[in-house]
């Protein structure tokens, strides 16, 4: 073990590992233990593996270090926790001793720089406002997420687990509006490879004969008119993230192929043998239920198991409270400077308002509901009038419910009373909608959630 090698690393705080072809520790420096907060009588008991399970999956590479056949082997700001639950960052560098057929491992402590960059990539996420001011289209507004509330906190706590984790696949759930693209967008900027491609793909908007080609690409004389290669968005998104929006439209004969990839990390273009490999973080997101999909046979089992590993669940807006205010507010800001007005918020009644409306479009309707509101607003402060949202009076009646001893099923007794009023009303939506005082939206809601059109 050359000393002086080991306190020049130690001076610069560097630790130094030493182990051997099977991935054995032979050596920890002094500087590492420290590093590491790891106890003398410990070290002996430790590979490299056990010490940095970040290195599974990685053994080939090491492999090609120890053997000459790479210079280096790096991974930087790896998350790790003491024994006080503190988080700390390290850099790792694997090198190859020649002389000795060993390799060394060099620890460097990040925590600080790590810290450091976390803010300055949350600041960034709190200037997109401005970017935003600056030109960039108002569906890519926000890098972060706008709530106080607990479904709100849970949801912010799921996503920052989930962007530590490269690699996996994520389902994103929830009604329409709700923010799947958003979601997807900060676990991408989050993330490791944030600076790296972010490719949208809607599958519900591109036409069904063309869909395989823009997901995969096509070689020359694949098909008639294709005069040219052309990649795919596979390709594009190489080393960034894929968000696949809408999946529940994609079409069943392109399922399997999407699980093919997803799974392997590799694809053939149309008209093409050759495999091209695609380093690439899955994001997919429904807003429909894709277990009654399955059982409806509109989607493969197989492929749902396979996106259902990690999924969230976006709470509709009707659900956050307060936080339609605060989002409500936020909207003013972007509208005060597009359209050059000086609302400062909402009266007591407008709020009000706000929080009672059913909000069937979740965030997307609000943000057109401002944006109408902000274009004619002439007062300082929103009012009722200003919003048109139709909030339906209570219901009011003498008839006392009893709950049987055995219970009730509430989204029953939902469905059965909405196919009441439509039967009352002879099928007319909105006479239904008035005997249940609903909006004709909200009423179009719940009867898509009952499958009942």
């Amino acid at each position: 073990m050359n000393t002086l090698f080991e306190k020049l690393l130690s001076f610069k705080n560097f630790g130094q590992i030493v182990f051997n072809n099977h991935l054995n520790i032979l050596h920890i420096s002094p500087a590492a233990l420290k590093i590491l907060r790891i106890h003398s009588r410990q070290k002996n008991a430790l590979t490299l593996l056990e010490l940095f399970p970040e290195f599974y999956g990685c053994e080939a590479v090491l492999e090609q270090v120890l053997n000459g056949e790479k210079d280096h082997f790096e991974l930087n700001f790896v998350n790790k926790v003491d024994e006080d639950n503190q988080n700390y960052y390290l850099n790792l560098l694997v090198l190859a001793d020649p002389k000795n057929s060993h390799g060394i491992l060099i620890v460097e402590e990040v925590t600080e720089k790590a810290r450091f960059l976390q803010q300055m990539r949350q600041q960034r996420h709190e200037l997109s406002l401005y970017e935003a001011l600056s030109g960039i289209p108002k569906q890519f507004l926000s890098g972060t997420l706008i709530g106080n509330s607990p479904k709100m906190q849970d949801l912010k706590k799921s996503i920052m687990k989930l962007s530590k984790i490269p690699g996996i696949t994520i389902l994103l759930m929830g009604e329409s509006g709700t923010g799947k693209n958003l979601v997807a967008r900060i676990i991408h900027q989050n993330s490791a490879n944030a600076e790296t491609p972010f490719i949208e793909i809607n599958c519900a908007a591109i036409p069904e004969n063309l869909i395989e080609s823009e997901l995969f690409g096509y070689e020359k004389g694949a098909f008639t008119h294709a005069v040219t290669s052309k990649p795919g968005l596979f390709e594009e998104a190489e080393g960034g993230t894929i968000f696949l929006d809408e999946i529940g439209d994609l079409p069943l004969h392109l399922q399997s192929k999407l699980l093919s990839v997803i799974e392997s990390k590799k694809f053939r273009r149309l008209g093409s043998n050759r495999e091209i490999n695609v380093n690439a973080r899955f994001i997919t997101a429904t807003n429909k239920d894709l277990s009654r999909q399955v059982e409806a046979g509109k989607f493969r089992e197989d492929l749902y198991h396979r996106l259902n590993v990690i999924s969230l669940t976006l709470p509709p807006l009707r659900e956050l409270g307060n936080d339609i205010i605060l989002l409500g507010e936020y909207f003013i800001k972007i509208y005060n400077f597009e359209f050059k007005k000086n609302v400062k918020g909402f009266t007591p009644q407008a709020k009000k308002h706000l929080k009672e409306h059913f909000w069937p479009g979740n965030v997307r309707e609000l943000s057109n509901c401002l944006e109408r509101a902000l274009i004619f607003a002439e007062k300082e402060y929103l009012e009722p009038s200003d919003l048109l949202i139709y909030t339906p009076p209570p219901i009011i009646s003498t008839q006392q419910w009893q709950i049987p001893l055995e219970g009730i099923s509430l989204e029953e007794v939902e469905k059965k009373l909405i196919i009441s009023a439509l039967e009352k009303s002879k099928g007319n939506k909105s006479k239904a909608a008035r005997l249940l005082g609903l909006s004709r939206d909200t009423l179009r809601y719940r009867l898509e959630k009952h499958h009942l059109i």
